[in-house]
């Protein structure tokens, strides 16, 4: 596997004779886009037409329950298996400052891997295939820049699968409890935008 992982980073990592608009983008994509998690998940609970608002809401509820299961198994792999990055083993060339830190699995492949395939599972084919795109391009570019090998975001993938698959379970066993608790908090909260109209209820 490690055979691969160096193969595959020397096909994808950028060199210095990269056009510089190249890693410019790769920089914008790696850096700034998994700002589209917080976009949405706010978006998606505050606005939205009344009679979608339950489903959005349980989407954001599900994709957020995924969200902590994923990065806090993310986080406990780190610890347990450290991973070296390409830079620390000087591999490769590197386009964007990192913390020498463990690389497996990515959080941001993590992150963006598991918003997109909770939006794939229960909000609409088009809008998971949708951030599935966005989710390649931040793997792609983490890789392309040099601060990530490419299983990092294989790794990445499958934990959001099973982040997912364990807020789907959760959500079966207590989905209507935490519903009613997650409105009432945001009622309690939010009373006085809602009162306003500039958030709906």
């Amino acid at each position: 596997m490690e055979q691969l992982n160096y193969l595959l980073f020397a096909w994808i990592n950028a060199t210095p004779a990269s056009p510089e608009w190249l890693i410019d983008l790769a920089t914008f994509i790696a850096r700034d886009l998994i700002a589209i998690i917080p976009l949405l998940i706010i978006g998606l609970w505050f606005w939205g037409q009344q009679q979608q608002l339950n489903s959005q809401r349980e989407v954001v509820a599900k994709a957020t329950i995924a969200l902590l299961f994923a990065m806090s198994a993310s986080a406990a792999i780190g610890m347990l298996l450290p991973h070296e990055r390409p830079f620390a083993v000087d591999v490769g060339y590197t386009f964007l400052a990192h913390a020498p830190n463990s690389s497996f699995p990515s959080n941001h492949g993590t992150a963006i891997f598991t918003f997109a395939l909770a939006f794939l599972f229960w909000h609409r084919t088009w809008s998971g295939l949708l951030l599935l795109a966005v989710a390649v391009a931040i793997a792609w570019s983490r890789v392309f820049l040099g601060v990530h090998w490419p299983l990092d975001m294989v790794g990445g993938f499958l934990v959001g699968l099973v982040g997912c698959l364990f807020a789907q379970l959760l959500w079966n066993l207590f989905g209507e409890a935490i519903a009613r608790q997650l409105t009432r908090l945001y009622h309690f909260l939010f009373a006085f935008p809602i009162r306003k109209g500039w958030v709906k209820e």
